[in-house]
């Protein structure tokens, strides 16, 4: 009988749990340990909330760990005593230091949700959909101590459709970056599959979003608006000021669609019934679903039988 591969994971948030619930499941591998953030606040009230990867491992009794920094020395040290043959990591969070990454003998797998070299970093799936991509998908990729700079090991890719969000996009690269890891690691392990070092080229960098990339700036072209609106959903969102007195208002938009009408821009302008036409620096953006600042969710058209604004800021 064939000794199962002793698997260490690291993650944290939903699109990690994805990948421990497959790899937990897959035959020939033993988890011997399940490594997660820490709770942290959350909500209005600032209760503490586990994380999805713990709720995931507690559900099927996998050892589970919670270091505050995974650089502890003492933290380190009883990853060494796991013996791991490899380690997966998963939107971890955290910059894992070389000693860790040299502890198990095939290395630290990462699962990245971007065709790097293109979108290192933080919001890989925010910026591919901000930025128009065409397509995206995942890397395995073996880790060093760069950001996101190991070699890699496979990818899969997938089309940007028109109607995703990055949090759709998110739940159909959780599916392929563990069915990915899945068909990949038996060949990796033994040797047939090697990992090839990154193009120098076509590096991008996927910063922080900020809740400041959500405010509209009308010079720019409708399209890009557009993808902004859906590479930036569920957040930051899209948001606009409403001039109003005694002072403006915030109104966020739900959903649009760009348009080839023409104007000043952040001028509104009058287009088909039941949307809130504004020109843009190129085309206009047709929004049909907005919200405004201490109000509920509504279409375009109740909006405007309330308001007739002549220009948003």
């Amino acid at each position: 009988m064939t000794t199962p591969i002793r698997v260490a994971f690291m993650g944290t948030p939903e699109l990690a749990r994805v990948v421990l619930a497959r790899l937990a499941e897959a035959p020939g591998y033993q988890l011997c340990a399940v490594v997660a953030q820490p709770d942290r606040p959350a909500g209005r009230s600032l209760e503490l909330k586990a994380p999805a990867v713990k709720v995931e491992a507690l559900a099927r009794g996998l050892p589970l760990f919670q270091p505050e920094r995974a650089r502890q020395p003492e933290f380190i040290e009883l990853v060494r005593s796991w013996n791991p043959q490899v380690i997966v990591v998963a939107a971890y969070g955290q910059i894992l230091p070389q000693a860790l990454l040299d502890i198990p003998s095939h290395g630290c797998l990462n699962i990245h949700t971007s065709l790097l070299p293109r979108w290192r970093g933080a919001a890989p799936i925010q910026w591919a959909i901000a930025s128009g991509d065409a397509e995206t998908g995942v890397t395995l990729m073996r880790m060093d101590a760069g950001l996101d700079t190991g070699p890699i090991v496979s990818m899969a890719r997938t089309p940007i459709r028109p109607e995703d969000t990055s949090a759709t996009l998110h739940d159909r690269l959780a599916q392929l970056g563990g069915d990915l890891l899945i068909d990949t690691l038996p060949g990796y392990l033994s040797g047939a599959i090697q990992a090839k070092p990154q193009p120098v080229e076509g590096v991008t960098v996927a910063r922080k979003i900020t809740r400041e990339d959500g405010r509209i700036d009308w010079n720019r072209p409708a399209l890009e608006l557009w993808h902004h609106l859906r590479g930036f959903t569920p957040w930051p969102g899209l948001h606009a000021m409403l001039p109003a007195e005694p002072r403006s208002k915030l109104l966020k938009v739900l959903a649009a669609h760009p348009g080839d009408l023409r104007g000043a821009p952040g001028t509104v302008i009058s287009g088909p019934a039941g949307e809130l036409v504004v020109a843009c620096g190129e085309g206009s953006l047709h929004v049909t679903d907005l919200q405004l600042e201490g109000g509920r969710p509504q279409t375009a058209s109740q909006f405007l039988a309330g308001n007739r604004p002549v220009r948003l800021e």
